[in-house]
């Protein structure tokens, strides 16, 4: 199993190679192989963080509106698409959202702030306590009024100290209500924030379009990792397009070990050794992910394993089995959306961030509507009508709540067991448990994920263009 799963990464290594190995003169004969060894990966430099400034700061919306505020984060001009999310709290969980990566945010809860930002604790499985992902997310933050001071018994530091230590510009004293009012008219927009810069409208064509470029990549994890579940024997392999934690603790905690992969990994050549496939949530345009949807076509072909997606893994799933994605208008990013389940008739009250959906007319004849949203009628769910297979739009992890819907990584998880079960009596011997070498040699945490820079500085865009305009002129 181990030399299947790390072919692909070691067939890299080998032809990278350019001349022979030299051994160390003191060499182990024996290894000594523990599956709780920690691992501590390198963190990288921080080179983007920059005081806080409490310049002058510009919200520009492109071919809209301009709202002059000021900057409460570091100082860097970045350009992005402009979204807005309604939740109450939890904006570090929003803004470590991967599925924020290339976004400005813009909080309608007129105070942010005012209980700061906890530690970078980890809990007993290694997983972020308060974060959904080691770093800020999201290209920028805007909002009403920013709380300075905060207070909470888990605060470390504050909104601002935050964003400035992340390299991430973000903007107070504008009138989100009108911002919100423009976004929903006029649907999600690009934007830009200037700090201590007037508005040039001559800069308009600066805009950078995070929609054309293929963001799973750029947070998904770059080679596997593993976490190990002590309350179960059941093995996950998770696709990570963009993963939250607490996908993974929500799937830990119910005696699940998962196993790590990049978005664009072969999964359907590996799935006989695990007793699931996951494929989670992430940002962008889900057509980006060709790579994804074709491993996931084999994987249903090839597969009886059990499959369940959410968000993004949800309309990659939906992808794979024929159908198609759209884009929304302004999307559904929020704590209180309601979804209706369709096979009983009970509404779940959820979490969500998305800006597109599947469109359910185009499913196959063996899928059928699982969820619909009960606020604009969009596609919330889908589910195999034979095969235990399903994606939900929603968030059933939601760290922040609600956790109405949690109760869906049990319906998972119990297809799961069967699943397993049934394998047991055509392979008497088949253990699908990650060896304890597996364990030791994989890493804990995701790998290789370079923090946001908010899509481009405008800054450097501005300096590469006059050099372009410059080596122009001098041809």
């Amino acid at each position: 199993m181990l030399s299947r799963i790390t072919r692909p990464a070691a067939s890299a290594l080998a032809s990278n190679i350019k001349r022979p190995l030299t051994l160390r003169n003191h060499a182990r004969p024996f290894a000594t192989v523990d599956g709780n060894t920690p691992r501590v990966q390198p963190t990288p430099p921080r080179t983007r963080a920059t005081p806080i400034s409490h310049d002058r700061a510009t919200f520009t919306i492109r071919d809209g509106p301009v709202f002059n505020g000021k900057s409460f984060g570091a100082k860097s001009n970045i350009s992005g698409e402009a979204v807005f999310t309604t939740s109450l709290v939890g904006y570090p969980e929003s803004l470590t959202d991967p599925s924020y990566r290339g976004q400005i945010l813009v909080f309608t809860q007129p105070l942010i702030g005012n209980y700061g930002i906890p530690s970078a604790a980890r809990d007993e499985n290694g997983l972020l306590r308060y974060f959904e992902s080691p770093n800020l997310q999201a290209a920028g933050v805007v909002v009403a009024d920013v709380a300075e001071h905060y207070s909470h018994w888990t605060a470390v530091k504050s909104l601002g100290e935050w964003c400035a230590e992340e390299g991430v510009p973000a903007v107070s004293g504008v009138d989100t209500r009108a911002i919100v009012t423009y976004l929903r008219e006029q649907g999600s927009s690009l934007a830009r924030i200037t700090i201590g810069e007037e508005y040039d409208a001559d800069q308009d064509e600066a805009f950078v379009d995070p929609e054309q470029i293929n963001l799973v990549h750029k947070v998904s994890t770059k080679a596997p990792f593993h976490i190990s579940s002590s309350t179960g024997d059941a093995h996950i392999a998770v696709i990570d397009c963009g993963v939250k934690e607490n996908i993974l603790r929500s799937l830990v905690r119910r005696g699940a070990s998962v196993t790590v992969f990049p978005y664009d990994y072969p999964v359907h050549k590996v799935a006989h050794h695990f007793d699931g496939v996951f494929i989670t949530n992430g940002p962008g345009d889900p057509t980006h992910c060709q790579d994804t949807v074709y491993h996931l076509q084999k994987l249903m072909e090839s597969s009886q394993v059990p499959i369940m997606g959410i968000c993004l893994g949800h309309q990659l799933l939906a992808l794979g089995a024929g159908a198609r994605t759209i884009k929304l208008k302004y999307g559904n990013r929020a704590h209180n959306i309601p979804a209706l389940d369709l096979t009983t008739g009970r509404c779940h009250i959820t979490s969500q961030n998305h800006g597109y959906a599947v469109d359910s007319a185009t499913l196959p004849s063996d899928w059928k509507e699982y969820f619909v949203n009960l606020n604009d009628s969009s596609n919330e769910g889908i589910i195999h009508k034979s095969r235990p297979i399903f994606g939900t739009q929603f968030h059933p992890e939601a760290r922040g709540g609600p956790l109405d819907s949690s109760y869906l990584f049990d319906t998972y998880l119990e297809s799961v067991g069967r699943y397993k079960r049934s394998q047991a009596i055509f392979q008497p011997k088949r253990d699908s448990r990650p060896s304890p070498l597996l364990v030791d040699l994989l890493a804990k945490e995701r790998v290789g994920v370079v923090p946001t820079t908010g899509m481009e500085n405008l800054l450097r865009m501005g300096e590469a263009g006059e050099q372009a305009a410059a080596a122009a002129r001098a041809a």
